[in-house]
């Protein structure tokens, strides 16, 4: 049985070490301290976003969140779905679609307007996911300017 179950503040430790599983496969650098703050603030303030840890018969398997933000284009709140990670043993058995179709139930409860997110060019089963889920590829290319 898959069930998502609301990030609390006690599980903060479990996350971040999947977050570290899930930065290590792409090699993104990650400082575990920080990411445990950032959660403390985003747990703290419903406005931020949600999180959820993905659990299969009672072991947490993964973890997905959402991050919201206020658009004047799509007129009101949208969303980007800022990761969603399966451990390695949980792939392949459809907790990632299950997880897909949860946050999107849980978008139209929270009015969201749209989703956004990213996919790395060579991770073809994400791609394959979330097309198949109903997402689609966008029109516009996504820039980054980092702010020091």
């Amino acid at each position: 049985m898959i069930q998502f179950k609301p990030l609390v503040v006690s599980e903060i430790e479990t996350i971040v070490n999947m977050m570290e599983q899930f930065y290590a496969i792409d090699n993104y650098p990650i400082d575990t301290e920080i990411s445990k703050r950032l959660f403390q603030e985003f747990i703290s303030d419903e406005k931020l976003g949600k999180a959820w840890l993905i659990v299969s018969d009672n072991e947490v398997v993964g973890y997905v969140i959402l991050a919201f933000i206020f658009s004047f284009e799509y007129q009101g709140t949208i969303a980007f779905l800022d990761e969603l990670y399966l451990s390695e043993k949980a792939r392949g058995k459809g907790i990632g679609s299950r997880a897909v179709a949860f946050v999107l139930e849980e978008s139209k409860k929270l009015s969201i307007k749209l989703i956004y997110l990213e996919i790395e060019n060579h991770n073809q089963n994400a791609q394959k996911l979330y097309i198949a889920s109903g997402f689609e590829m966008h029109n516009r290319k996504l820039m980054a300017h980092k702010i020091k």
